[in-house]
């Protein structure tokens, strides 16, 4: 199958690019290439004949239908956003801009395509801030009510209802997923594990927002990236599929657990930038700050009937999961120097109190 990967230089689009060539499959990668988003993030891939790279903007009307037009895909895949919360705060209407018109001119564009393959589906990739904050219990499901509490869990939102109502409507072909939080790698450093690990390495503050007790279930995006295929293949048009990982952690718990399989690969008593620093451990650069505005306490997924319906289930655990994730980040440092390079310093975003962009 010949697949249009949207925001496939991003953290979890390339990492499906990865698997899908692996799988077999043509790959036509459509990305901006904006903060998150490198180019070199797919060096590996570069060589091989099944790949191909469009840069551009899914917002972009002529641009998103020309390339509908020539490589007339069997599959959409799409992973294109805005996703950090914290930058929703400071610059709302960017969030809106692509992850609402952006999704909205990809599936006219899609709709509208004369010649596109028979069987053709598109899977719009989302999240479960959707549904707002849980209480100490339960789990959101297929059927739970939307209810965003930031900008950009509403822009998803406001993204997930357009293309339900394109189904219900035109009857096109979508299927909806909505994931945990994903971590592995090639993930943009402004992200809490890659954002923790960076700064633990060299001495820098680990900001611990409010008072950490934040709950969020953990999905090495591996397992992530295997279950869209799977949607992909088995998914029904129309459904929507919830993928989690079963693994909820408190902020506070994770970043004890990263600090420990650090302390075990790289230790603090050999780590010069702590020495520099007069620090002893790791654990001594938590710092608590002032929570961020908005922040939903609890999310969970019940991927129940995911797993039934298309035989899915994760592969790793969350200490395995973060465990590779953490040696990978410690093996590629020049790529995380690279992507940071003249547009990001790991200082803290989402403090802006009046005004938009």
């Amino acid at each position: 199958m010949k697949i249009l990967i949207t925001g496939g230089a991003g953290f979890i689009g390339s990492n499906f690019v990865r698997l899908a060539l692996k799988q077999g499959h043509e790959v036509v990668v459509l990305d901006l290439l904006t903060y998150a988003g490198h180019e070199s993030t797919l060096d590996d891939v570069k060589g091989n004949p099944q790949f191909i790279f469009v840069k551009g903007d899914i917002a972009e009307r002529e641009l998103v239908r020309s390339v509908f037009e020539k490589h007339k895909p069997g599959a959409v895949v799409h992973f294109a956003a805005e996703s950090h919360v914290d930058r929703s705060i400071d610059d709302p209407g960017s969030f809106l801009k692509t992850n609402v018109m952006g999704s909205f001119e990809l599936m006219d564009a899609a709709r509208n395509q004369k010649g596109l393959p028979e069987g053709f589906r598109f899977i719009h990739v989302s999240t479960d801030e959707v549904y707002g904050a849980l209480g100490p219990t339960g789990a959101f499901n297929e059927n739970s009510p939307y209810a965003p509490n930031s900008p950009y869990s509403a822009s998803k939102a406001g993204a997930d209802l357009l293309a339900r109502a394109y189904h219900e409507t035109f009857k096109f072909p979508v299927i909806i997923t909505n994931c945990t939080n994903n971590y592995g790698p090639y993930q943009f450093p402004e992200k809490l594990i890659p954002l923790m690990l960076l700064n633990a390495m060299e001495g820098k503050d680990l900001p611990v927002y409010g008072d950490g007790g934040q709950i969020r279930d953990w999905l090495y995006v591996e397992d992530h990236c295997e279950a869209i295929l799977q949607v992909l293949a088995k998914g029904k048009l129309g459904s929507k599929y919830l993928i989690g990982g079963r693994s909820e952690k408190t902020n506070l718990n994770l970043l004890d657990n990263l600090l420990g399989i650090l302390e075990e690969l790289r230790p603090a008593s050999q780590n010069q930038s702590l020495k520099a620093w007069g620090v002893s451990r790791y654990g001594d650069l938590k710092k608590f700050v002032t929570d961020r505005p908005g922040h939903d306490r609890r999310y969970a997924i019940d991927p129940s009937f995911t797993e039934k319906e298309l035989g899915w289930k994760p592969r790793y655990s969350f200490q395995e999961g973060l465990r590779a994730t953490v040696e990978w980040y410690l093996s590629n440092r020049a790529w995380c120097e690279r992507v940071q390079s003249n547009n990001y310093n790991r200082g803290r975003l989402g403090l802006a109190k009046e005004g938009s962009k």
